[in-house]
């Protein structure tokens, strides 16, 4: 007699919430952040979940977390490990951090990993999109109503292009 069995490998499906840190509990090893719409999320993290963007001089600041400080304006990229929101990822806005910019879409190709926007200046600027930009981000921009959409990207650079980490409506 043979046995088959199968494993099936199951991506942790990653999603963005772009808000402000309301608390920060160390003992607890959550972080809590507030959206725009009032709502609260609560996140915990774990040794692997990365911050990026913090101020070097806010890292050993007792009352910050990985530099990160209440009223710090971030996007937490999360995924569900069973009831808990943990988070995989967290990008400060501003400062050493994500940098906002705003404009309409002119072109956005998830499959490619490319965004392209014009300001409201008439200039282009085109971003390539993080995976979980491409899977997740700017949910509500529609696919085939996309253009004309005004959105806010948040990026890095890296080698001379510009990184969408996350973007939404606005």
């Amino acid at each position: 007699m043979f046995t088959r069995s199968f494993v099936f490998a199951i991506e942790d499906v990653v999603t963005a919430t772009h808000g402000t840190v309301t608390k920060i509990d160390a003992t607890a090893k959550t972080i809590a952040v507030k959206t725009a719409d009032g709502t609260e999320h609560v996140f915990y993290w774990a040794t692997h979940t990365s911050v990026h963007g913090a101020k070097v001089a806010d890292l050993a600041a007792k009352d910050s977390w990985h530099g990160l400080k209440e009223g710090s304006e971030v996007v937490a990229h999360s995924t569900k490990r069973g009831t808990n929101d943990t988070a995989v990822e967290v990008d400060k806005v501003g400062d050493t951090g994500l940098k906002r910019t705003e404009g309409t879409v002119k072109q956005i190709d998830r499959g490619g990993k490319r965004l392209v926007i014009e300001s409201a200046d008439g200039t282009e600027d085109a971003f390539t999109l993080t995976r979980h930009a491409a899977a997740d981000a700017g949910k509500d921009v529609a696919a085939g109503g996309e253009k004309g959409t005004k959105v806010a990207i948040y990026s890095t650079e890296d080698a001379g292009k510009s990184v969408a980490h996350f973007f939404e409506k606005i």
